[in-house]
């Protein structure tokens, strides 16, 4: 998906970039987690995302901070090593057990 940003002036381009740099800081580390099946986007996609917000040259430097926080966040992200998925957790030591006897008996 391409991400391309409006040319807008003032105040609707900072709000607009502002509402991207929430949305990135909210999805990009679960997105990046994923599931079994591995990250649902990897970080060159964030990376793209967040150097696209650098190229629009207009960001204040709340924002500048932001964007740089988020590109440490994927530099520690790729620094840490892959979960372990393939790992079992150990099966239990005995069978499973009810709390409490189950009764026999007449049913109405």
């Amino acid at each position: 998906m391409e991400r391309t940003l409006i040319a807008l002036k003032g105040s609707s381009q900072a709000a607009l970039i502002d509402q991207d740099i929430a949305h990135i800081r909210r999805v990009m580390r679960p997105s990046l987690l994923g599931d079994l099946g591995g990250p649902i986007l990897p970080t060159t996609y964030w990376r793209k995302r967040l150097h696209q917000l650098l190229d629009t040259g207009s960001l204040s430097h709340a924002q500048l901070c932001a964007v740089d926080s988020l590109l440490l966040q994927l530099d520690q992200f790729e620094a840490e090593p892959s979960p372990v998925w393939d790992e079992l957790a150990p099966a239990a030591a005995a069978p499973f057990q009810p709390l409490r006897p189950l009764r026999v008996g007449r049913h109405i």
